[in-house]
């Protein structure tokens, strides 16, 4: 599977008990809807492996899971660090005015005066709101990170086909 056709959703982080479950750090919202997704392409660099989903459940904020043909705790532990991926065509549709945040990813930034603050590297989750990491490119105004609140009042418009975001932000700041 190609790399640009899969998005990952989470990360197995360690073992969990001796049957060989896993235990996964979800990216997903809420974080045990990676559980909805039967098939897993787990990623570590160049290798890939598909895997089923037998069953998992949610253990204080990580989630528990097992996989088919999986029942060695040592064979588990293997697959530490993997990434759990699905292919993108596997996501729900959603509604108009809403994005993946790998939709956003490699977006320029661009503010009400048209300059060009960068693109947008990441997100993160933090507690208020998710906040766009802006990193500098060929022809931004600076080379200047930049953390933008992802919220109405900041990120005015996305236009995935002409590849920018749109956004009230002053540049000095």
């Amino acid at each position: 599977m190609l790399d640009n056709e899969l998005v990952v959703l989470g990360k197995i982080v360690s073992v969990h008990g001796v049957r060989g479950a896993v235990k996964v750090y979800s990216f997903t919202d809420p974080i045990d809807n990676i559980l909805d997704y039967k098939k897993w392409i787990l990623r570590y660099g160049a290798e890939q492996k598909v895997v089923k989903l037998l069953a998992g459940h949610l253990q204080g904020k990580v989630l528990v899971a097992e996989l088919e043909n999986l029942t060695d705790r040592e064979e588990a532990r293997k697959l530490a660090d993997f990434e759990i991926c699905v292919v993108k065509n596997e996501l729900p549709t959603l509604a108009n005015g809403e994005y993946y945040w790998y939709q956003l990813q490699g977006l320029k930034v661009i503010n009400q005066q048209y300059q060009l603050l960068g693109i947008v590297d990441y997100l993160l989750e933090t507690g208020a709101n998710d906040v766009l990491v802006v990193k500098p490119c060929i022809d931004s105004i600076d080379d200047r990170e930049r953390l933008l609140p992802y919220i109405e009042s900041c990120v005015l418009a996305i236009d995935l086909n002409a590849k920018e975001l749109t956004v009230d932000w002053d540049a000095e700041f």
